[in-house]
């Protein structure tokens, strides 16, 4: 079986903790939850007995703690409202892609907050807004400044991932796609012959895509050169993929696949997994 590795996405902070502050650990746990997700797509829903997929989970979560004394983002209150100020202006810019949402809020950050919650519980129910609120801050932490040490060291978890594992196939969820992105952009040497990007978010406008590095040009990113095929998978209803097509704003995307999950339970890794919309490209290398 070629090497396949995993880069998770939000919310996984509570691994480190739960594993005592290990991410070896924390990294291991998740790799049993992929293994049988990835199981359950490649057999139509078959049962999991250990079979594993997934050679190794690239775990950079702990790198976006927040400072001493507050809460990890995956266990704080989930109200935008107790975001600090470069996370509800994540959340606005993110918030105000969605339609109708500009509209009602207007320019006012402060507004927007309230108005923009009240928008999303209204269509999207509480599970969006528990998500958003998430979702922001630990994107607010990562793309802080092209400086950011937390950028610096989330890019060289991945990176001594890949570089140790030399797998065939990467598997990047959410804002894993958006580390691992910059990761093949910052280590050149790193070669992958498919990266599949799951729900990712490289591509929203404000929020994610002028702030990448490398930065994009003349309104285009670029697949990494060490990448010999990308192929995107999206939900249409997953929020955090704004847009959920790349190939309007990347340049080397081979595939834009558009899946419908589920319209509550979106974005979360268990379904792009269990969806069964990777066999076709993972099948060559099992």
């Amino acid at each position: 079986m070629a090497v396949i590795v995993g880069v998770h996405g939000i919310g996984k902070y509570h691994y480190y903790a739960d594993a005592g502050n290990s991410a070896a650990k924390a990294a291991e746990a998740i790799r049993g939850k992929w293994n049988g997700y990835l199981h359950s797509g490649l057999t139509g829903g078959g049962r999991h007995s250990g079979q594993s997929y997934i050679t190794e989970m690239a775990y950079y979560a702990h790198h976006l703690a927040p400072p001493p004394g507050r809460e990890p983002v995956s266990r704080r209150a989930r109200a935008a409202q107790v975001m600090d100020a470069e996370a509800q202006r994540v959340f606005f810019d993110w918030a105000t892609q969605l339609e109708g949402v500009r509209e009602a809020a207007g320019e006012s950050l402060t507004g927007a907050l309230k108005r923009a919650t009240e928008w999303l519980l209204g269509r999207l129910e509480e599970r969006a807004v528990s998500f958003a609120t998430m979702f922001c801050p630990e994107v607010a932490v990562y793309l802080e400044s092209v400086a950011s040490p937390a950028r610096a060291r989330a890019r060289e978890a991945v990176a001594e991932t890949i570089r140790r594992n030399r797998p065939k196939v990467v598997i990047a969820h959410s804002l894993g796609s958006v580390v691992t992105y910059e990761t093949l952009h910052a280590y050149p040497d790193l070669r992958v012959d498919l990266l599949i990007t799951l729900g990712s978010p490289l591509g929203m406008r404000n929020v994610v895509f002028e702030r990448l590095m490398p930065a994009p040009a003349g309104g285009w990113g670029v697949r990494p050169k060490g990448v010999r095929r990308w192929v995107n998978i999206a939900d249409k209803d997953d929020i955090a993929a704004i847009p959920p097509a790349l190939r309007g704003c990347f340049t080397g995307v081979d595939h834009d696949g558009l899946v419908n999950l589920d319209w509550i339970d979106f974005h979360t890794v268990r379904k792009y997994l269990g969806c069964g919309a990777l066999n076709p490209f993972l099948g060559p290398y099992l």
